[in-house]
């Protein structure tokens, strides 16, 4: 292993982030983090690549180890932030820079007519070793990564410091990529690009020579690009073979085999009580009953600590070990304790979401004619014709800035088309999800914002707010001091009560942590309505679309509306 991390924890005052994390790194494992937001996995590459002090365990790098990082903000990571984009890339190179500066000296000197032994030996053995180091496809590689990652030949020639935040963290990605570290580390490395540059990084990645450590919600890119998924957890870290798609269908294994053995040890529990009932008082048999009382005590003390897995190594070791109490409890409290034992699957942490078809539509959900859609000083696109039909999911995707969104507002009506016709059909009921939760009303409390969409008994209202995961006095929030993700889950929470027949979802994966996003996606697989998707989360496309609607053409050009009827996957072979 190049890394490897033992029992590693990392706390901030009295809360513990994470604790008892271990794991190692093979050379060339392309390792996936994945797991909720707030789990610590951020925290954890800062460990890693040596930024940040541990609070107990520690990191062992392997001698000669280079590691690379890739912070989610780039907005610092420059010592020379007046170089440009290009002269940042060359300073990866700067031996080899040095070697070629030694080259052409010699070749000043040959020109005046100096051929000795000497120069010519000295000339030969520093060309070796520039064409060893790369020196002929240093600047192709500096201009295949600039091209790969979206930046255009004008701002390879920026000043860092004049760059934005998104070209900064494309710029840190290439100096990276360039180095070639022999581990690199990856914080969410899909934000800030779009499908071209993410198609190109997907490739690039598949043949890197070292080891990569990714955190990414981007599920489609963690299929395409790792071998490896360590889920983090409130119990550490389990690994799991193959890509994220795979780790989904291993997942659902362990889940179902760990609540079948919480079930039977449950189940065994309770029949070991039963002995015990039937025997404690008869005095041909107490005394066994007493034993057995005495060591099932001890075994659900150690499940209350440890889950029912310490029941398949030495557990009156592990209930010593961690300090489980000999403490008596009478028959009644063992009952209770037993049937209390709570069952450690983590679908109970997820949210659960259905959403409900408020009445059948007619077959033709949608239909434009000649539309052309966009502002009056700022046309954005224009599609000859559409036809949605009932129970078709269409995905909408294509640059930022070409009308994604407003082609949705022109279907509420928000903004009246610049020509030609779009309509929805009969009994048509529409939902909507907007990125920017600008139906969400700020000043409100989480409570009070759900009530004002769906007047329901304030019990009621508490239970399906419950199921996005606001609970207790989390329903009492105001909406402007959640975070992305809370807002996105409380507009999920208001679109399934609005029972819609066509759902209008605008990014709807933003900000979602990827068990959101799974619950999202299968309760959007079972909608029995229609679906028209805006969104960048190409998982979702795949795993949802049946027709494709791309945005293609340039700023220059004007943009067109191309309909593709098919799945994603045989759109792409269509480009």
């Amino acid at each position: 292993s190049i890394l490897t991390f033992h029992n590693l924890g990392q706390a901030f005052g009295a809360n513990d982030i994470f604790a008892g994390l271990t794991a190692s790194v093979p050379p060339q494992a392309k390792i996936g983090i994945v797991g909720p937001n707030g789990i610590g996995k951020t925290s954890l590459l800062q460990i890693l690549a040596g930024l940040v002090r541990p609070t107990s365990g520690g990191v062992q790098v392997a001698k000669g180890t280079a590691v690379g990082y890739l912070r989610q903000e780039a907005m610092h990571a420059f010592r020379q932030p007046h170089n440009t984009v290009y002269d940042e890339m060359l300073t990866v190179f700067a031996d080899l820079r040095d070697l070629e500066s030694h080259l052409r000296h010699l070749e000043a000197q040959m020109s005046r007519g100096d051929f000795s032994a000497a120069l010519l030996d000295r000339y030969g053995a520093l060309q070796e070793q520039f064409e060893l180091g790369g020196g002929y496809e240093y600047e192709v590689r500096i201009q295949q990564t600039l091209d790969g990652l979206g930046f255009k030949r004008k701002h390879w020639h920026m000043p860092l410091a004049h760059c934005s935040g998104g070209q900064k963290t494309r710029a840190l990605l290439a100096r990276l990529l360039l180095e070639q570290p022999d581990l690199l580390i990856l914080d969410e490395p899909t934000n800030h690009l779009d499908v071209a540059a993410l198609e190109w990084l997907e490739g690039h990645l598949r043949t890197w020579a070292g080891a990569l450590l990714i955190v990414s919600h981007d599920r489609y890119f963690l299929d395409r690009v790792v071998d490896t998924i360590w889920e983090m957890g409130r119990g550490g870290i389990e690994s799991y073979r193959g890509n994220y798609s795979a780790y989904l269908t291993q997942r659902e294994e362990r889940w179902t085999l760990r609540d079948e053995t919480f079930r039977a040890t449950q189940e065994n529990f309770l029949k070991k009580l039963d002995f015990i009932k039937r025997n404690i008082t008869r005095a041909s048999s107490s005394d066994r009953a007493q034993g057995e009382l005495k060591r099932l005590v001890r075994e659900v003390k150690a499940v209350e600590v440890g889950g029912t897995a310490v029941l398949e190594m030495d557990w009156s070791k592990f209930a010593a070990e961690m300090g489980v109490s000999g403490t008596r409890w009478n028959v009644s409290t063992l009952e209770q304790k037993i049937k209390g034992l709570e069952n450690p699957n983590p679908r109970s942490q997820q949210i659960h979401m259905s959403l409900a078809v408020g009445g059948k539509s007619g077959r033709l959900v949608l239909h434009s004619n000649g539309l052309r859609v966009g502002y009056p000083s700022t046309p954005l696109f224009a599609v000859d014709e559409i036809n949605l039909y009932r129970q078709e999911c269409a995905a909408l995707i294509g640059p930022n800035g070409t009308g994604k969104t407003t082609f949705l507002r022109t279907l509420l009506g928000q903004i009246p088309p610049l020509s030609g016709s779009l309509q929805t059909g009969m009994g048509v009921k529409v939902g909507y999800f907007d990125q920017a939760h600008r139906q969400l009303d700020l000043e409100r409390s989480v409570l009070d914002e759900l009530l004002s969409h769906r007047n329901l008994p304030i019990g009621e209202a508490r239970n399906h707010l419950a199921h996005y995961l606001f609970r207790g006095d989390d329903v009492y929030k105001l909406v402007k001091s959640l975070s992305g993700g809370e807002r996105g889950r409380l507009a999920l929470a208001i679109l399934a009560l609005q029972d819609a027949n066509l759902l209008l979802l605008d990014e709807p994966t933003n900000h979602l942590d990827l068990p959101a996003q799974e619950v999202l996606q299968e309760a959007l697989q079972q909608f029995d309505g229609t679906i028209l998707l805006v969104t960048h989360d190409r998982y979702l496309v795949s795993k949802l679309a049946t027709q494709i609607w791309a945005l293609e053409g340039s700023p220059k050009q004007g943009y067109h509306l191309r309909i593709h009827e098919g799945d994603y996957q045989s759109y792409l072979a269509t480009r």
